[in-house]
Order: structure tokens, then C-alpha cells, then sequence
């Protein structure tokens, strides 16, 4: 299980052959789930509730400069 905090990058990795990657940053938690939900606001600027698959790395925010 992936667990995120607010701060943290996520990278959603192309499922097809080509397709681009999504980056943004959590934003906040929605913990009245199980597993948990990010809300995600992509660098594109737009924000969603995102549910962390297997296409999906998270990037800690303390060691992201590593």
C-alpha cells in the first residue's frame, strides 16, 4: 500500500506505449476511504481525487532534492 502526504509528488506513468506522463502534487488526503485518496493538483493546474494504482509513484516531499 502506498501511503502519501500532503507536499508529496506523484508521477502517473503511461499505461500505452508513448503516452505521457502526469505529474502533480497532493494537496490534500481524503481519509473517509479505505484505502485513502489523494487530491491531486497536476501541473497543468487542474485537481483531482486520485485512487494510487500501479501506473502511479509517489515522490516523498522530503527526499524529492535527492
Amino acid at each position: 500500500m502506498m501511503h502519501a502526504s500532503v507536499g508529496d509528488r506523484v508521477i502517473i506513468h503511461g499505461r500505452t506505449v508513448g503516452a505521457a506522463e502526469k505529474t502533480g502534487e497532493v494537496i490534500g488526503i481524503r481519509k473517509d476511504s479505505d484505502p485513502p485518496l489523494l487530491v491531486v493538483r497536476y501541473d497543468d493546474g487542474h485537481e483531482a481525487i486520485l485512487a494510487p494504482g500501479s501506473d502511479c509513484e509517489i515522490r516523498h516531499a522530503d527526499s524529492a532534492s535527492a
